[in-house]
């Protein structure tokens, strides 16, 4: 891969899912029930499923008996050894994210699932804004803090660059309250989602930079109850590697009936 194109320093990443912790892992439980909820909708029971996490003491239970491996460049996945691939919280991550749902479609067998739930780029939206404008007006300039997560427009894209059929991709929003930007912060730590941005500062953030974040934070965030809110959006990724059983589109002009005819409607010309 190109060093250009590194998103992320995986040294940093793994060193700060270490400090991660239990209590501030409640966005992966939502997270693992939103896949649940999912997988249920599915008229399927899958036998040979796999998980792909940075964070395997929280999606362990989701098939207890099936391997879990990490989120790394190369996934130990053996091809078409799967039936489901969930590939959980680390694509916004990801060096090449394209790349990781390649890999998990090759492990899949025909007419396997893939699904996928990642941070999408509403995650944050009001931290990003109070520190990129009072690192603005402090220093005079701006440094990587928050990775530059997808738009849902864009990473529904990933699924057909990766020759998933039947792909689907849905957003869920989570609001959230903290008591200040400190306390956010801390709850970032306790996430391991700090900084892990290849580009990101390399010496310590002048004080006075997090003070007036701070303040613009409270006054542009706060609610009714004086404490100030943050956004979490994930991103749901589904499709299902090609097999000649899923449903195929015709092709065109080879409908037998009138599409009028199908409505009991008059066929109107349109005009030169």
């Amino acid at each position: 891969m190109n060093a250009q194109n590194i998103l992320t320093d995986i040294t940093a990443l793994t060193r700060n899912r270490s400090r991660a912790n239990d209590d501030g892992l409640f966005l992966h439980r939502a997270a693992l029930d939103e896949v649940e909820d999912r997988l249920s909708l599915v008229n399927r029971t899958f036998k040979r499923p796999a998980i792909v996490t940075g964070f395997p003491q929280a999606w362990g239970a989701l098939f207890p008996e099936a391997p879990v491996v990490p989120d790394a460049e190369t996934l130990k996945l053996d091809q078409k050894a799967h039936d489901l691939v969930v590939h959980a919280m680390g694509l916004h991550w990801a060096n090449d994210p394209v790349g990781q749902i390649i890999q998990s479609r090759r492990a899949l067998e025909p007419d396997g699932l893939f699904l996928s739930v990642s941070f999408g780029g509403q995650t944050l939206n009001e931290l990003r804004a109070c520190l990129a404008q009072a690192e603005a007006q402090i220093t005079g300039g701006l440094s990587p803090r928050i990775a530059p997560m997808a738009e849902l427009r864009d990473i529904g894209g990933l699924l057909q660059r990766s020759d998933l059929a039947l792909p689907v991709a849905d957003s869920v929003t989570i609001k959230t309250e903290y008591t200040d930007i400190w306390h956010l912060m801390r709850d970032l730590r306790a996430m391991g989602e700090t900084n892990a941005l290849q580009s990101r500062l390399r010496r310590p953030t002048r004080r006075d930079v997090f003070h007036t974040a701070a303040k613009l934070y409270q006054d542009n965030f706060a609610t009714d109850t004086g404490r100030v809110s943050a956004t979490y959006e994930m991103i749901f990724l589904a499709g299902w590697a090609p097999s000649d059983s899923q449903p195929k589109p015709l092709r065109p002009g080879s409908a037998q009936q009138r599409l009028a005819d199908a409505l009991a409607t008059n066929e109107t010309p349109l005009s030169d």
